[in-house]
C-alpha cells in the first residue's frame, strides 16, 4: 500500500489546502503564544495563505497534471476541482475583507474565527475535488462544522446561538442522509469510487439498479440541503439572520460553491447513464426551489432573511443548468461565479449597516441609506439589480446562460417558470432600491441617523465586486473562454 501510496503522490495537487492550513495553524499558533493587542500579523498571514492558494492553484492549472488522481485516487486534478479552487479562493478572499470588522470586534477569538475560514474552503475544496465517497464526506463534514462555529461565533447573542444550534442540527441530519446514501451505494457497487459505477451496471444483478438510484436520492438530498434547495431549506433564513453579518456572505458562498460542485460530479460522472431518471426529480426541486424562494422572499421585512430566501431561488436557477447534464457546466460555473460575487458584496453592505457582530438587518435601517452613504447605497442597488438578472449586469449573462442550456436540454417548461419568477422577484429587488433612494427616514429631531462606516479595505472590496460585476455583465467572454477551456 505505501508503495502504491508513493507513486500516486503529488503534493502539487493538494498544494492549496497545505498552504491554506498552514495559514490557519500559524494564526492560532500566533494568538496563543503572543496574545496580540491588534491583528496586523494574523492580517499579514492571511494574505500570504490566501495568496499561496491562488499561486499554486494556477500552477496546478498550468501542470501537466490536468486529468490525473492522487493518494490512492483519493483526489482528482481536473478541470472541475481547479475552477471550483479559483472559485473558493476568490470567496475566501472577499470575505476575509468584509469579514475583518468581525475580527476586530471579536478580538481574540478573530484568530479562531480566520481559522475556521480557512479550514471550511479546505474542507469545501476536497469535497469538490474527490471522486471516493468517503473523502467527500469528510471534506464535507469539515467544511459544514466549521460553519457551524462560524454561526455562533459571537457566543453571548442569543439569535446567533439558536442560528448555529438550528444550522447544527439540521445539518448533522443531512450528513446522515448522505452517509446513508453512501453506504447504499457501496452496497450497489461493492466500491466507494464513483468511477465503479459503470462496470457495477454491466454484472446482472437485478436489485443493484434500484439500490443505486437510492443512494442517489440519498446523497442529492443531503446535498441539496447544504446549497439551500427547496424542499431543505428550513433553516436557511433563521441561520442567515441570526449568525453575525460578517461572516454570513462567506457562510453562503462557500457551502454554495463546494455543494453545487459535489452534486455535479456525481449526477453528471457517476450518474450520466441514468439521465432519464434523475432529470425529471431534480428539475423538479428547481422548480419548487424558485417558486418557494421567490414568493417567500416578497414577504419578508429583514434584509438577510429576504437574501436568505433570494438565495433559495437562485440555487433552482443554478439546479435548471446541473438538471441538462455536462452540457451545463459551463453556465452553471459561471452562474456560481457571479452569484457568490453579488451575494458578499450584499451581505457585506449588510454588515457595516448593521455591524458586524449583528444579527437581523432589518429594512427600515435601509431608508434613506443612499444620503448617508453612496458607497454602500450604490453597492447593494448594483447587487440587486444583479441577482435580478438585468442587463449590463453579471446576474443576467448567468441566468441567459441557464435557461439557453435548460431550453436546449428540453426543459423549456422550467426555463418559462423560472422567467416569470425572474419578472416577479423584480418587487424584492427594486423595493430595497426604492427604500435607499426614495424614501425618507423617520428621525428624531435633532439626532438624525449616523452614516455607516466602512474600513477602507471594506471600501474597496465594495468597488472591486461592483467593477466585477458590471464587467462581466458587459464583456464575460474572457471568463466564458476560461470555463469552456477548463471544464
Amino acid at each position: 500500500m505505501f508503495d502504491a501510496l508513493g507513486a500516486s503522490t503529488s503534493w502539487l495537487a493538494i498544494a492549496p489546502e497545505i498552504v491554506l492550513l498552514l495559514a490557519a495553524v500559524v494564526v492560532l499558533a500566533y494568538d496563543v503564544v503572543v496574545k496580540p493587542d491588534n491583528h496586523d500579523v494574523h492580517a499579514a498571514v492571511a494574505i500570504v495563505g490566501i495568496g499561496g492558494a491562488s499561486a499554486f492553484t494556477w500552477a496546478q492549472w498550468r501542470s501537466d497534471l490536468v486529468g490525473q488522481e492522487f493518494f490512492l485516487n483519493m483526489t482528482r486534478l481536473d478541470g472541475l476541482s481547479i475552477v471550483v479552487r479559483f472559485l473558493l479562493v476568490v470567496v475566501l478572499g472577499l470575505a476575509t475583507v468584509a469579514a475583518w470588522p468581525l475580527v476586530r470586534e471579536l478580538g481574540r477569538r478573530g484568530a479562531e474565527m480566520l481559522a475556521l475560514m480557512f479550514i471550511a474552503t479546505i474542507g469545501f475544496s476536497f469535497l469538490a475535488s474527490s471522486g471516493n465517497l468517503v473523502m467527500m464526506f469528510i471534506g464535507l463534514e469539515i467544511g459544514s462544522i466549521s460553519l457551524y462555529v462560524l454561526a455562533g461565533i459571537t457566543r453571548e447573542r442569543r439569535l446567533a446561538d439558536e442560528a448555529a444550534m438550528k444550522y447544527f442540527l439540521l445539518g448533522s441530519f443531512a450528513s446522515a442522509i448522505f452517509l446513508y446514501g453512501v453506504a447504499l451505494f457501496f452496497a450497489g457497487t461493492g466500491s466507494l469510487f464513483l468511477a465503479a459505477l459503470p462496470g457495477a451496471l454491466a454484472s446482472v444483478v437485478f436489485t443493484k439498479p434500484g439500490v443505486i438510484l437510492v443512494a442517489l436520492g440519498l446523497m442529492c438530498a443531503g446535498l441539496l440541503f447544504k446549497v439551500t434547495a427547496a424542499p431543505f431549506h428550513a433553516w436557511a433564513p433563521d441561520v442567515y439572520q441570526g449568525a453575525p453579518a460578517g461572516v454570513v456572505g462567506f457562510m453562503a458562498a462557500a457551502a454554495k460553491v463546494g455543494g453545487f460542485a459535489a452534486l455535479a460530479r456525481i449526477v453528471w460522472e457517476a450518474y450520466g447513464p441514468f439521465l432519464d431518471d434523475w432529470q425529471a426529480p431534480l428539475a423538479g426541486i428547481a422548480a419548487i426551489s424558485i417558486v418557494v424562494g421567490t414568493l417567500l422572499a416578497i414577504a419578508q421585512s429583514d434584509i438577510r432573511r429576504m437574501l436568505a430566501y433570494s438565495g433559495i431561488a437562485h440555487a433552482g436557477f443554478i439546479l435548471i443548468g446541473i438538471a441538462t447534464g455536462p452540457a451545463g457546466r459551463h453556465a452553471v460555473a459561471f452562474y456560481l461565479a457571479a452569484y457568490t460575487i453579488q451575494l458578499i458584496a450584499a451581505f457585506t453592505v449588510a454588515a457595516t449597516v448593521s455591524g458586524p457582530g449583528s444579527s437581523g438587518s432589518a429594512r427600515d435601517e435601509y431608508v434613506g441609506l443612499a444620503r448617508r452613504s453612496p458607497l454602500l447605497a450604490g453597492t447593494l442597488g448594483l447587487m440587486m439589480l444583479g441577482m435580478s438578472g438585468m442587463p449590463v449586469t453579471a446576474g443576467f449573462v448567468a441566468k441567459f446562460g441557464v435557461f439557453r442550456e435548460g431550453w436546449i436540454g428540453g426543459l423549456e417548461w422550467l426555463v418559462i417558470l423560472a422567467l416569470v419568477a425572474s419578472v416577479a422577484a423584480f418587487f424584492f429587488y427594486l423595493r430595497v432600491i426604492v427604500d435607499m433612494y426614495f424614501r425618507e427616514p423617520v428621525e428624531t429631531p435633532g439626532t438624525p441617523k449616523a452614516a455607516p462606516q466602512a474600513p477602507p479595505s471594506v471600501r474597496s472590496m465594495l468597488v472591486i465586486t461592483s467593477v466585477a460585476t458590471i464587467v462581466l455583465g458587459i464583456y464575460a467572454r474572457p471568463l466564458l473562454d476560461f470555463l469552456e477551456s477548463t471544464l
